[in-house]
């Protein structure tokens, strides 16, 4: 019996331990090595496409987009264009991408999509809007301009220019210039093709055509073409022209009262001058408040050679080197002046030169020199001289906008004219055209000259560059061409209403 209870205390021992083990194992109470996973949520990542641009057709574009993801990373991108003319996307695979806009004959929105996954596989898009812009509906043609017609000597260095070219948008242009034609024999070639002031050397008699085109990057301008005319040196006589200028007679003008004396005569090769330097016109007060000095007689005896040649060099004249030339009544040409204004500009005289920006006469209001309507005044030993045209002389002679008008021989020996010339330099059957020096004021203002505030640009001889071909004359304010008195053609210069108003070089041989 005591067996039998045993057996059963046992078995049912077992049974309630395995009760026990099953009920703890369902409430989770086991303690065996067992684990859970639990489910997260992926955020998407944030993509920007950009922001909108406008372009040209034809021109780069760049598509830069931006991505993160918070909690990854982007593993992917992708662009596409989702609506326009069709377009070769670069780089579509990358966050920074490029096309070419296309050519378009209207405005154009392109639409693109920037699409970015992650590692996770989630995605995001962002699109952005390009405008592409019809060059010729928002863009002007520039215009070209190949600067003025020069008439030089054979072996000359021709320098061209471009610089008066415009656009109206102010877009930047670039040049292109090429010969048209030029004269048999030649081997002439451009300095450079791309440049705004090209050169070439001028090695055949003849005619020399060139074209100068220039592009704003969008759009092409029209041709523009500009003629050298190349001649041999000239070294012809000037003797049998006003060999025999004299006059002599009372100028009652009420501030001259005098006697005004000049003759010219030619002899052994040489042009002679005598004179008294008094003006044979009206003049204005002398003196006046700003010019103290009271006109007298002077003695002048000049001699200029009859068989000058042009040079290329350029030799300046002016006060203790000597006039630049005389007038045909006798009357002295000194077109620069001995006033000058330090750096500071606080210190300015109109009788001292030692400042380093020297005061022009003309064309400025600044400094007032006194000078009267023949653009004269007077020095202080009572020499009356011109620093620009003379108009009392030139109404004396009958000049006008009809005919070219001589009134002067320069220290060279080369003839003066007044204002006007023929519009082609070789062709006496063209129009008359008023001329105009090539002179330009400066671009870039010296940080040591007086404020232009106070002073300004033009006042200062400084002030002013020889710009090759943006007139009608070189640096000495003179050109080949044919006049009335040498219809062969002679190397002259010219009087005009542009600065400089008369040369303040020669270029012919000077003792």
């Amino acid at each position: 019996m005591k067996k039998t209870i045993d057996s059963f205390s046992k078995t049912s021992s077992i049974l309630l331990s395995l009760s026990l083990i099953g009920s703890l194992a369902a409430c989770g109470g086991s303690n065996s090595d067992s684990s859970t996973t639990s489910d997260t949520v992926n955020i998407n990542p944030i993509v920007d496409a950009g922001i909108e641009q406008t372009v040209y057709e034809e021109t780069l574009v760049n598509l830069s987009g931006t991505a993160s993801d918070s909690d990854g990373t982007v593993t992917r991108y992708l662009w596409q264009k989702n609506s326009g003319s069709s377009v070769t996307i670069t780089d579509n695979t990358r966050v920074n991408a490029s096309f070419t806009a296309p050519t378009i004959s209207e405005d154009e929105t392109l639409t693109f999509t920037l699409t970015v996954t992650d590692n996770e596989g989630g995605s995001a898009s962002d699109t952005i809007d390009i405008i592409i812009k019809n060059v010729s509906s928002e863009n002007t043609a520039p215009i070209a301009n190949a600067g003025s017609d020069q008439s030089v000597f054979i072996n000359d260095s021709v320098i061209l220019t471009g610089e008066l070219s415009s656009d109206a948008d102010d877009n930047e242009i670039s040049y292109s210039w090429s010969f048209s034609s030029i004269p048999n024999g030649s081997l002439a070639i451009l300095s450079s093709e791309t440049a705004a002031s090209p050169s070439f050397t001028a090695d055949v008699v003849g005619s020399y055509m060139i074209n100068l085109t220039v592009d704003d990057s969008f759009l092409n301008s029209d041709v523009d073409s500009v003629e050298i005319t190349v001649s041999e040196a000239v070294t012809g006589s000037t003797a049998g022209v006003l060999c025999d200028y004299n006059y002599n007679e009372y100028n009652d003008s009420i501030y001259v009262l005098d006697d005004s004396m000049s003759q010219w005569s030619c002899t052994d090769g040489e042009r002679l001058l005598s004179a008294n330097g008094i003006p044979d016109h009206n003049v204005g007060e002398f003196p006046n408040s700003n010019n103290p000095n009271t006109i007298a007689e002077q003695t002048v005896d000049e001699s200029y050679t009859l068989l000058p040649v042009e040079t290329t060099t350029a030799t300046t004249l002016r006060g203790p080197t000597g006039p630049i030339g005389y007038v045909l009544n006798g009357v002295k040409i000194d077109a620069s002046t001995a006033g000058s204004c330090d750096d500071s500009g606080n210190n300015c005289s109109l009788i001292d030169n030692s400042g380093g920006w020297s005061i022009e006469a003309l064309g400025q209001s600044s400094f007032n020199f006194g000078t009267d309507d023949n653009n004269a005044h007077v020095q202080p030993g009572g020499s009356y001289h011109y620093h620009g045209m003379p108009e009392g002389f030139i109404t004396k002679q009958g000049g006008n906008n009809a005919t070219m008008t001589i009134i002067g021989w320069a220290a060279d020996g080369f003839p003066i004219y007044a204002r006007y010339g023929y519009s082609i330099a070789s062709d006496s059957t063209s129009t008359l055209a008023s001329m105009t020096g090539s002179y330009q004021l400066v671009s870039d203002v010296s940080s040591s000259r007086p404020s232009t505030s106070i002073y300004e640009l033009g006042t200062f001889a400084q002030d002013w560059e020889y710009v090759a071909g943006s007139g009608d004359l070189d640096e000495c304010n003179g050109r080949v061409g044919v006049t009335p008195e040498f219809p062969e053609g002679i190397y002259h210069y010219y009087a005009t209403d542009t600065y400089p108003y008369f040369q303040r070089c020669v270029k012919g041989e000077v003792e």
